[in-house]
């Protein structure tokens, strides 16, 4: 292929649900990947496909995204490893049991399905959990998956359907094409830049930066947890862009094992793991399943969460360079908005009427009050 209609940087879950859904609307599309499907974040990623309600803007692209994945993961193989286990929102005290009443009302408002437990009722749904906690928002529609497998299945959909996958590694953009390491240039109609925290090293000047985070995974444990455990104290420590951070959230995985997270800091890209940060993970973790510290741990890594200062992604034409796209900066939901941002993509790119409004996540938006 010559010059192909749209090439794509980046093969990460992003990268891939935007290619194979360019290639599902007829159009003659090139993948260009450093490494190999999910290499990067989506690697380290916990998989979570989950509706957030930080802004209406965030909720609207979870709860389309969402919809989609229900479509999407009938047709995906069992490596997905779909798991309809729900998410339940910890309620520490009153206090935050009435923020979880909150929440509820906004669910039921925009069609969420959505339910409070009071303690006797968490308890019965988590025995793991310690005693004491004042309940929980149950979210029974969110899923767990496995990105690495989808992302690999969703680049040989693209193949399939006529796109073709180069492994470079891309280092600069020009007007009309992509200059790789290995001093090879590859030309297209139009070009999406879909390398998560990367994106600013190829668009100097884009509003994205990495943000570590450390994650470990238990052995196969008789410990059972039946849905993702998040505290409602996440969606705070999610959004603090000062020092390092950690917050509970644990997913079953299919595998027996228990996914434990998490943490965020701002280090550039170092991709040390720091054992302070771990221990007051994992401590945090024990406070809410006490049972977790007698299980031994199998692995920790990092990743890195490409981060906004608005919290929201940066999904369309980047205004620095004709013809260049912008699909990243979606933090620690990247999963979940691979296939609205896909859609997005694909509607911006073939003038197809957007599914939602595509202005609040516009790479060019005004960001002066969240940059203060």
């Amino acid at each position: 292929m010559s010059h192909p209609d749209v090439l794509v940087v980046g093969a990460g879950l992003v990268g891939a649900a935007i290619a194979r859904e360019l290639a599902r609307a007829g159009l003659r599309v090139q993948i260009l990947e450093a490494e190999f499907a999910g290499a990067g974040s989506t690697g380290a990623a916990m998989g979570h496909l989950v509706v957030m309600d930080d802004s209406p803007a965030q909720f609207a692209l979870c709860q389309h995204s969402c919809a989609r994945w229900r479509e999407w993961l009938a047709e995906l193989p069992a490596a997905a490893e779909r798991d309809p286990c729900g998410t339940l929102w910890l309620a520490a005290d009153d206090e935050e049991l009435r923020a979880a009443r909150d929440k509820l009302r906004l669910y039921h408002d925009h069609g969420v399905r959505a339910e409070v437990l009071d303690a006797v009722q968490l308890a019965a749904a988590e025995p793991a959990l310690r005693p004491g906690l004042a309940g929980a928002l149950r979210v029974p529609d969110d899923l767990v998956c496995y990105p690495p497998a989808i992302a690999r299945a969703l680049i040989e959909d693209a193949v399939r359907l006529g796109a073709t996958l180069t492994v470079r590694r891309a280092v600069a953009l020009e007007p009309g094409r992509v200059r790789c390491n290995d001093g090879t240039t590859h030309a297209a109609g139009a070009i999406v830049v879909a390398t998560g925290a990367h994106a600013a090293a190829l668009l100097p000047g884009l509003p994205v930066v990495p943000r570590r985070g450390h994650l470990v995974i238990t052995d196969r444990t008789p410990l059972r947890v039946h849905h993702q455990v998040v505290e409602l104290g996440y969606l705070h420590s999610a959004h603090t862009m000062g020092g390092a951070s950690v917050a509970f959230n644990v997913q079953p995985r299919r595998t027996g094992q228990l996914l434990v997270g998490s943490s965020r800091e701002l280090v550039g890209f170092d991709g040390r793991l720091e054992r302070a940060v771990l221990a007051r993970m994992l401590a945090r973790a024990t406070t809410f399943i006490p049972g977790l510290a007698r299980v031994p741990a199998s692995r920790a890594w990092v990743g890195f969460r490409p981060a906004t200062p608005d919290a929201l992604p940066l999904i369309g034409p980047w205004p620095g360079m004709e013809g260049v796209w912008v699909a990243t900066g979606h933090e620690g939901l990247g999963i979940t908005m691979a296939t609205g941002t896909a859609d997005l993509i694909v509607a911006g790119l073939t003038g197809a009427p957007p599914p939602l409004d595509p202005f609040p996540y516009r790479p060019d938006r005004p960001m002066a009050e969240a940059a203060a």
